[in-house]
């Protein structure tokens, strides 16, 4: 038990309300994935000159929307486990890039990986690893995809890899998951950030 709350972000401090929610806004139960929302009287009252993304964000419950994925233990500890906005929705299953991202990063030839959503006529998207080679390595396609199957459900394991020689990154450092994404997305439909 000690060694799990290690890894969570915490509980509300008091004063403060969290719930996890799905998409209708009603919270899910315990160990269940949702959204992130914070109730509070200092929760901001909204954005500034912008009544939709007021309206995005905060909804006619109180409730601030985070952004975050994460879910509640028995006793109100947090556990984060990705962004939303990051989500990939595959044949109605959810994947969290995070989570397959975790299980590939042991494999002894990767430096660095990002999980991505790509368009997929059957299931909607599917996933995609990008990864970087650890020096003088070479990466395999299928032994990833093999490793990754090992360590999470099929369903999560990427369909395809690509190995680029590095990652793109926005100045504080951080992977830019959209410009992964864009070649895969361009004319179509759905477009994710």
């Amino acid at each position: 038990e000690g060694n799990e709350r290690m890894r969570s972000a915490g509980k509300a401090v008091p004063g403060a309300e969290i719930g996890i929610l799905d998409p209708e806004g009603n919270e899910v139960p315990r160990r269940v994935i949702g959204e992130v929302a914070v109730r509070s009287p200092s929760n901001t009252a909204g954005y500034w000159r912008l009544p939709e993304a007021t309206a995005k964000t905060i909804d006619e419950n109180g409730w601030l929307h985070t952004g975050d994925a994460a879910f509640m233990d028995e006793d109100g500890y947090i556990y984060i486990q990705d962004r939303i906005k990051d989500m990939i929705i595959s044949g109605g299953e959810n994947v969290y890039p995070a989570e397959v991202e975790s299980a590939i990063y042991g494999h002894p030839a990767i430096a660095e990986v990002a999980v991505i959503g790509i368009p997929s006529e059957r299931w909607g998207e599917e996933v995609k690893a990008i990864v970087v080679p650890k020096p003088g390595m070479e990466v395999d396609e299928f032994d990833v995809i093999a490793w990754a199957r090992e360590r999470v459900a099929a369903f999560k394991a990427p369909k395809s890899v690509d190995v680029i020689p590095e990652m793109p990154r926005n100045p504080s450092g951080k992977i830019l998951r959209r410009e992964l994404r864009k070649p895969y997305w361009e004319g179509r439909d759905r477009q994710v950030n």
